[in-house]
């Protein structure tokens, strides 16, 4: 009885704006950031190495080389600072959490893209 109720409040929470994306894919993350009184979107692309639990607490972690730098980012999903999540390209993994990307540099780091 309580579960549900809780589920049903969550439910009204969730962003039903996102679009279908998993580890391996290559995201823009359009996120709204706070400067005062000002708004802006900031924009964040890399590769997603991994997404975990559900409903509304759900996050994605996106991994992207900033000056040959890894640069980790972790999102919530359904974060009401999250405009929009744009997928630029679909990865073909084998695994739905992919830290050894944190390991390889240069041509070792690509991930194929996946087709269809």
């Amino acid at each position: 009885m309580a579960m549900d109720l809780i589920k049903r409040i969550e439910s009204e929470f969730l962003n039903s704006e996102v679009p279908d994306f998993k580890a391996g894919d290559r995201v823009t993350v359009y996120y709204k950031i706070r400067e005062g009184n000002k708004e802006r979107v900031q924009l964040f692309q890399g590769d997603v190495i991994q997404r975990r639990n559900s409903g509304i607490s759900e996050t994605f972690t996106v991994r992207k080389m900033s000056n040959g730098v890894g640069v980790e980012r972790i999102f919530p999903l359904h974060s009401p600072n999250i405009e929009k999540v744009e997928v630029n390209k679909k990865g073909k993994v084998r695994r739905a959490r992919i830290f050894y990307l944190r390991q390889l540099t240069g041509k070792k780091a690509r991930i194929k893209e996946r087709r269809g």
